[in-house]
């Protein structure tokens, strides 16, 4: 198997040095998002739910560029910068993965332009 990048015209990365996904195997694995929005290449104002709502859009923008969806991910990886925020996080996280896919949530000190919130995810595809 060869991983194939998913070309998503709407969502392009922050650089060339990475693809927003790659399908291989009948799984696509999406690259972090943040909670910027696409039109202005900026974070969305507002906290952690604002951020996480973006964030979700993001990735099921990329994963529909790959013949995928939310509904299909298996796979979660979430990094927010400030751990007591979770339950706040998890209000937004949890209607948009009611299927509950496997989840891990770590605390890091600092997300590229100041973000509070990156998910990664994989998924059927």
């Amino acid at each position: 198997m060869t991983p194939e990048p998913v070309v998503v015209a709407a969502h392009p990365p922050n650089n060339q040095t990475y693809s927003q996904a790659v399908r291989m195997g009948g799984l696509v694995f999406v690259s972090g998002q943040l909670g910027i929005d696409p039109s202005t290449r900026k974070l969305v104002s507002g906290g952690i739910q604002e951020q996480t709502r973006q964030a979700i859009a993001n990735l099921a923008t990329v994963l529909a560029a790959a013949g995928s969806s939310l509904a299909q991910v298996a796979r979660v990886n979430i990094f927010i910068t400030d751990f007591s925020l979770l339950p706040q996080m998890n209000e937004v996280y949890g209607p948009a993965f009611p299927h509950r896919p496997a989840k891990t949530t770590v605390e890091i000190s600092r997300l590229d332009m100041g973000a509070m919130i990156e998910i990664e995810v994989i998924a059927g595809g």
